[in-house]
């Protein structure tokens, strides 16, 4: 089987490895153009150091880019970390198709920001889809999907290197397996479940203290490590990290400092109290309560 792999970064590196180590056979690899003065992308690096030829189309909607596709005579397409627009025809070339990785149970939270959208919006379970692509976005015919649950500290970062990446590399191996063995028809995801989110940004990130403290406390884990949730603080913005949730009556007012300690800040909300472990500013990183001392924040001021 002639295998084209298409993707970026380690995940989209370690699907590449994972197939070659076994043997099988890959025989181009597509990953963005590069950037200026970037270093290269580490599936592109990977490629390299096994000698498979690597392509970087700046569009792929030109003849050019759909033609060079073409004579690789492909038989099948494995998507591993795509976040460029494939026009349809590209999957039509491959004769076994193409099959695609998704962080999310689709047809729920569909788009870019999939993982971080199951923790802000409270879902108790998560996982992986490998799919069928079909020029929808993330619409196509499932092949398998593997759930895990979504832990109360959980951020999209835990999720997704601890659980998502590996589960997600041996699920896209197992997707091939499928093909070879001829058991890979598919199910047609179910329109009525579907969900579709938009890109996790500063437009959603900004922390709403007058929200319930459950969904702030979810907000700042699902914007963890990108782009990080964040409050205004003096007029600067302070973006959240690490946090904690304690259960339990607070008097003051939802977005009050409480406590300031080493471990970290305690933030007063509505139905409980939130701790913030770390945080990042336009100077850098650190800890939240060096952070807080460092700036000489006392109980009783309001992010």
């Amino acid at each position: 089987m002639r295998i084209v792999v298409m993707g970026q970064a380690p995940f989209g590196a370690k699907v590449l490895e994972a197939l070659t180590d076994r043997g099988d056979n890959v025989i181009a690899v597509y990953v963005p153009a590069d950037k200026p003065g970037g270093k290269d992308d580490p599936l592109k690096a990977s490629a390299v150091q096994r000698g498979i030829p690597v392509y970087q189309p700046e569009s792929y909607k030109t003849s050019d880019a759909f033609e060079q596709f073409k004579s690789l005579n492909p038989d099948l397409l494995v998507m591993a970390f795509v976040t460029d627009i494939i026009p349809e025809k590209f999957f039509d070339v491959p004769p076994m198709g193409a099959i695609c990785y998704h962080p999310s149970i689709l047809p729920r939270h569909r788009g870019a920001s999939a993982i971080n959208w199951a923790v802000i919006m409270g879902d108790a379970e998560t996982g992986l889809t490998v799919f069928r692509p079909d020029g929808g976005i993330d619409t196509g015919p499932i092949l398998l999907q593997k759930r895990v649950p979504i832990q109360p500290e959980d951020t999209t970062g835990s999720l997704y290197f601890d659980k998502l990446f590996p589960m997600g590399v041996d699920a896209l191996l197992e997707s091939v397996d499928m093909i070879k063995q001829g058991k890979a028809a598919g199910t047609v995801q179910d329109e009525a479940g579907a969900t579709y989110e938009p890109p996790c940004d500063d437009k959603v990130a900004a922390v709403d203290w007058s929200r319930p403290a459950r969904q702030i406390y979810d907000l700042i884990r699902g914007c963890d490590p990108q782009p990080g949730a964040y409050a205004t603080i003096r007029g600067e913005k302070v973006r959240l990290y690490g946090a904690k949730f304690r259960d339990e009556p607070v008097a003051q007012a939802p977005g009050t400092i409480v406590t300031v300690e080493d471990q970290g800040l305690d933030v007063a909300a509505d139905g409980g109290v939130i701790r913030i472990t770390k945080v990042r500013t336009a100077s850098g990183k650190g800890g939240a309560g060096e952070f807080a001392k460092s700036a000489g924040l006392t109980p009783g001021e309001r992010l």
